[in-house]
């Protein structure tokens, strides 16, 4: 991997399977104070910590919250050319005999007395390649969740899982021009492609041989649906499920074993949702012989930032 003047330093984490970090569930709604006095008295759109920085008010004494459950791949830049030089600097004054560049990035970071520099840098998430969201965290404690998202040993099949809620878009002088959103996260999952199937319980008749490419292939397909951001409620379903709930891919696997294609995946409100925002999650197959089509569905509650299951996976009915 390559470092550039106008990229900057471009970091993946270490290969660990669905590692979740702690952090309280937003119940009052309220944001954690951690901006400095400088940060905040250039401006409120600066500071994802500020009430004015991450929400977008409604006018009516309420906030508006647009939570983000994401699915890709986070990376640390060099915020400005003199973080770069300081980060140069410290690296300079440590042993780093044996270490790739990626060992060697961590090891300054892991140190306390460097910790500074981690606030110095832009945490970038990217989704299908594209520069989607700013990371930063609600709680000034979490910037450690950020320090375990290197990768000493990287791979192309490395994905990282945000929780947060969007804020304004990023200043231009905030990360060297990009202006993308910001995002207050509260959780952050990092795994592997390969340790996530393999941690998936397969049904009993089906070997590993046959399980595995067909749970690989419906992660994949629920990745690369267009515009899946994990900003509107039919996505971030979507990705808890992919992440958070294994029945899918069991249910898929046992369904291509019986010469059944995977046609569609579609996400509508339930009728059942109340006051809730209960979503309804449909996997249609079809027969590759007779064109016959089974569907299976799952009721997930998208009402807060942590999403959870109603009802498990069960055989679907067109009403």
């Amino acid at each position: 991997m390559e470092q550039t003047e106008d990229k900057g330093l471009s970091v993946e984490r270490p290969a660990e399977i669905l590692v979740e970090r702690s952090a309280d569930p937003i119940e009052n709604k309220s944001i954690s104070p951690a901006c400095s006095r400088k940060e905040a008295s250039v401006s409120t759109q600066t500071c994802p910590h500020s009430k004015q920085g991450v929400f977008n008010g409604s006018g009516n004494g309420k906030d508006e919250f647009t939570y983000i459950y994401a699915i890709g791949k986070i990376q640390p830049r060099f915020r400005t050319l003199a973080v770069e030089k300081e980060f140069a600097q410290v690296t300079g004054r440590m042993d780093m005999t044996g270490l790739t560049d990626w060992q060697a990035f961590h090891s300054v970071l892991a140190k306390r007395e460097n910790r500074y520099l981690m606030r110095q840098l832009c945490w970038i998430m990217s989704i299908e390649g594209m520069e989607t969201y700013i990371l930063h965290p609600r709680d000034p404690v979490d910037f450690d969740m950020l320090l375990e998202t290197i990768r000493t040993k990287p791979s192309r099949e490395d994905v990282d899982v945000v929780i947060g809620i969007k804020g304004p878009i990023a200043p231009a002088e905030m990360c060297k021009g990009l202006m993308v959103p910001i995002v207050a996260f509260d959780q952050i999952y990092a795994f592997d492609v390969e340790g996530l199937i393999k941690s998936i319980p397969r049904p009993e008749n089906m070997p590993a041989e046959e399980f595995e490419p067909a749970a690989r292939e419906l992660f994949e397909r629920i990745m690369q649906m267009a515009d899946n951001a994990g900003a509107t409620n039919e996505n971030r379903a979507l990705n808890y499920l992919a992440v958070r709930y294994k029945a899918i891919y069991a249910v898929a696997a046992e369904a291509f074993a019986r010469n059944l294609s995977l046609t569609s995946i579609d996400v509508q409100p339930s009728r059942l949702r109340g006051v809730r925002n209960v979503m309804d999650v449909i996997f249609t197959f079809t027969n590759r012989s007779t064109d016959v089509a089974e569907k299976f569905f799952v009721r997930v509650d998208m009402t807060e930032e942590y999403p959870f299951l109603v009802t498990k996976m069960s055989p679907y009915y067109d009403r």
